[in-house]
């Protein structure tokens, strides 16, 4: 019956979750930070687990016809993840950190390798929260490419008490995007685990 349960839901959810997403995409105000100029280079893109309602439809807007792929967890709420970036044609690569990580990261080399973007959580998929792992940083430095960050700030939203203090913005509130592309050329690796968590941190909701 568990099982049964989760099918449904596999089905059902995902449009639930994309339609609210859009009503408050739809019905906020939005401006949009360019910290550095981010232009049509190819990016390795970033975001917390926290912000995915809001920034994986930025990243979409800003980056209408771009190649995009996701990392999103094999676990059963990375099923529902995959199936609503879906509908913003953000093609999902299935492993994480622990299960699958050498199978998912060759597919983002290939990913990467065809022109595709490809989309990390550094916290994902069970945290802790805004804690930064290496998949991104390995990723950017292996493929000689930037990091492009995504953050927002909004007036008024819930916020789950889970892990990662899910944020949900309210419809009508308003929403600033900041985005900015980052080098880790020539760090080290702590350096660039260091240098990337101040930039992703800059401008979050705590």
């Amino acid at each position: 019956m568990k099982d049964f349960l989760r099918q449904v839901g596999q089905i059902l959810i995902p449009p639930v979750i994309y339609m609210v997403m859009r009503v408050v995409w739809y019905t906020s105000s939005k401006k949009f930070h360019f910290i550095t100029p981010v232009g049509d280079e190819q990016h390795v893109c970033v975001t917390w687990h926290g912000e995915l309602l809001m920034s994986t439809q930025a990243y979409r807007h800003i980056h209408k016809k771009q190649k995009s792929s996701a990392i999103i967890s094999q676990h059963f709420d990375g099923k529902l993840i995959a199936s609503t970036l879906e509908f913003l044609a953000i093609r999902p690569l299935r492993g994480s950190s622990k299960k699958g990580a050498k199978k998912v990261l060759l597919e983002a080399f290939r990913a990467v390798k065809n022109g595709e973007e490809v989309l990390i959580t550094p916290d994902g998929p069970k945290g802790p929260r805004h804690n930064m792992s290496d998949g991104a940083i390995g990723l950017a430095v292996k493929s000689h490419l930037p990091i492009f960050v995504m953050n927002y700030k909004v007036s008024a939203y819930w916020q789950l008490n889970s892990w990662d203090k899910f944020v949900i913005p309210k419809p009508f509130s308003k929403i600033d995007f900041y985005m900015q592309s980052v080098s880790l050329e020539g760090l080290s690796l702590e350096e660039a685990r260091e240098y990337l968590l101040a930039k992703m941190l800059e401008h979050t909701i705590p």
